[in-house]
């Protein structure tokens, strides 16, 4: 006999321990359209419904669609032109410059990677 939900412990509608996903969403796409969102699912390795589920929570979370790497490439960027410039016109960096530096970009690089996802998604 198999045991039912009072002796498992779990809620009614809950798939395993978590809520039960009963609501849905829906728009309408051409077939251009549609064909390129199943591209991109397939590609991310996911099914269409749970690609297009994780994008929509992705954006609500942060409304940030960027990939963290991209906020440390434009770090590690924004370091190379911070610092090389001033060596190549032959001025020197001292060490308390160049750890005030790497806190600027630390605090500048997320935001500016935001900013670019945010400007690349409009296009």
């Amino acid at each position: 006999m198999l045991p039912n939900d009072s002796e498992t412990g779990r809620k009614k509608g809950s798939v395993r321990g978590r809520e039960s996903r009963n609501q849905s969403l829906n728009t309408k796409l051409t077939a251009t359209e549609f064909a390129a969102v199943e591209r991109a699912a397939a590609a991310n390795g996911c099914a269409l419904g749970e690609w297009v589920r994780d994008l929509i929570l992705q954006n609500l979370r942060g409304g940030s669609t960027c990939d963290p790497s991209l906020a440390e490439i434009l770090g590690v960027r924004l370091l190379l032109v911070n610092v090389l410039r001033p060596l190549a016109a032959g001025q020197r960096l001292t060490p308390e410059a160049f750890d005030k530096l790497l806190d600027e970009i630390s605090e500048a690089k997320h935001q500016l990677a935001g900013k670019l996802a945010t400007s690349a998604g409009r296009k």
